[in-house]
């Protein structure tokens, strides 16, 4: 009994840290008007043992987001998402609503702060600097992946890396290269303009 008792008070403090780590870079993250990312992105299929790799940034303000990503460019002002299709000179409008626990470009740094329970797995060193390792279990178990791991910078306090375990067999690594707070980030970038792009074809889906 005693030793279930301290295994238990144990991972009561470990849970306590990784509440402690995540309100700390939520608040940082908050406390910054705009954020620029760039980044990259591992696809692996688990099943066939195949990696895909694709390069990206992000600009992020508020609700508001842009982000590029091989093939695609998506923007949002918080009410509309556009995705353009490059290889198609197509773009897709849709509604920018999203569930709560849902991995969007726009909460990709705050997404744990709703819908999942937190562990805190150790301290590691990646790329010469310390990083805290935070553990993410959705609550609702209906959603497509059933784990996240973070790796946050200790000393600066934003998510360094991701990974998500989807129930497909794929994972997701994503890992940030570069990332500048307060970056340059005009309301006008964040709405998609069709008019720049000669025979495009618009599929409105809201």
């Amino acid at each position: 009994m005693l030793s279930l008792l301290i295994t238990y008070a144990h991972a009561q403090q470990r849970d306590a840290k990784s509440q402690e780590i995540l309100k700390g870079v939520s608040a940082k993250y908050k406390s910054l008007k705009s954020v620029f990312a760039s980044f990259k992105v591992g696809i692996e299929n688990l099943k066939d043992k195949t990696t895909q790799n694709q390069n990206g940034s992000i600009l992020l303000k508020s609700n508001k987001y842009k982000l590029d990503i091989t093939g695609q460019q998506i923007v949002s002002d918080g009410k509309s998402s556009w995705t353009y299709l490059k290889e198609s000179n197509e773009v897709q409008i849709n509604d920018a609503s999203a569930k709560t626990g849902d991995i969007t470009p726009a909460n990709i740094f705050t997404v744990y702060e709703n819908g999942f329970e937190s562990k805190f797995t150790g301290d590691k060193k990646i790329a010469g600097k310390d990083m805290q390792q935070v553990e993410l279990i959705p609550t609702d178990k209906k959603k497509p992946y059933y784990k996240i791991v973070l790796f946050i910078n200790k000393a600066e306090k934003y998510v360094y890396s991701a990974v998500v375990y989807n129930n497909n067999g794929t994972r997701l690594n994503y890992t940030v290269e570069k990332f500048t707070p307060n970056a340059p980030a005009e309301d006008a970038a964040f709405v998609f303009d069709a008019k720049k792009y000669p025979g495009i074809e618009v599929v409105d889906l809201r």
